[in-house]
């Protein structure tokens, strides 16, 4: 099978992959960019975006991926809908293989994002936008004066929690251990805020509502005994972390020891000359649409500088051999 070449791949579309296929296109590096099974990123399942520049009146995740990507293809990106299983990058041109087809290419950005993880319920993806999130910092606006539960017991939980303490009317952590992981400030910060109510040795075990209606609360079972009660409530956040999109670099780039992948520091080079990564899949810490355009922003001038440098360093040799 002969191998397509490119000189730029991006791997992940979102707004990271988008904005870095933006910035490529404009420096005429015609970069082909592998969306995969999910193509736009997890913007595609978000309703209302509202944090997004440019857009007074908010703006649809899906409506603002597909202008992403049709900004991107103006300047001459070709999106694939593929996936890539299987990459080689221990000696340049890289090696990306799909199901069907083999791609080579002289540099590569990483654009495969991060997955929130949740309880793996049977109608989260119809409720996700409506009422369910894991992201209190892009959706907590949307539940003004309204009661939401948090799920999770670790940092991350408590800064949802206190963080949606500025919209909600009252905010309920469910945990299913009876003390928190979290550190002992953002313990004490949640466990005494007058809107914070915490249910100990509970998890949830279904979500009540569908995708007409919205989420209309949650079915709790009591770790301890098997108990059941239903909770009412107009938003439920996950909290309990991200899993990043990485398990095809494994072995091959450094990462930290969740999974992100590492750059150099005010850069987006990880430890493989020509290889960058941008968003989520680089960002354990802020993970937001604005911050990914701007890191895949960012990727692409790194790799058009790469791929400048690189070119002037052949032709020279090049020059030397004659």
């Amino acid at each position: 099978m002969n191998a397509q070449h490119h000189e730029l791949i991006i791997i992940g579309s979102g707004p990271a992959g988008f904005t870095a296929g933006i910035y490529a296109g404009r420096a005429d590096l015609k970069p082909l960019i592998f969306e995969g099974l999910q193509p736009g990123g997890q913007l595609t399942i978000t309703t209302d975006v509202e944090n997004f520049p440019g857009f007074p009146d908010g703006v649809m995740g899906p409506d603002l991926m597909e202008a992403m990507r049709k900004q991107a293809q103006r300047f001459g990106c070709q999106s694939v809908y593929e996936m890539i299983n299987d990459v080689d990058l221990s000696k340049r041109p890289f090696t990306l293989k799909s199901d069907s087809n083999t791609y080579t290419c002289d540099a590569l950005i990483i654009c495969t994002g991060a997955s929130a993880k949740t309880g793996k319920l049977p109608n989260e993806a119809e409720l996700m936008g409506r009422g369910l999130s894991a992201c209190a910092t892009c959706d907590g606006f949307f539940f003004r004066d309204k009661e939401v539960v948090v799920v999770g017991g670790g940092d991350s939980a408590m800064e949802e929690a206190h963080f949606l303490t500025k919209f909600a009317s009252k905010v309920t952590v469910v945990h299913r251990r009876d003390a928190f992981r979290a550190s002992k400030a953002m313990q004490h910060r949640v466990l005494n805020h007058p809107k914070i109510e915490v249910i100990w040795n509970n998890g949830v075990v279904e979500l009540l509502g569908d995708k007409t209606t919205g989420l209309k609360g949650c079915i709790l079972e009591d770790t301890t005994n098997g108990e059941k009660r239903e909770l009412k409530a107009d938003g439920l956040f996950y909290a309990i972390g991200h899993k990043p999109n990485t398990d095809l670099f494994k072995g091959a780039l450094d990462m930290d020891e969740v999974g992100y992948l590492t750059v150099q520091p005010h850069s987006t080079k990880t430890n493989i000359e020509g290889v960058f990564a941008a968003g989520d899949v680089a960002d354990s810490h802020y993970r937001q649409a604005i911050s990914s355009a701007g890191s895949g922003c960012m990727a692409a001038m790194d790799a058009e500088h790469f791929l400048g440098v690189d070119s002037s360093a052949n032709k020279y040799a090049e020059n030397i051999a004659y």
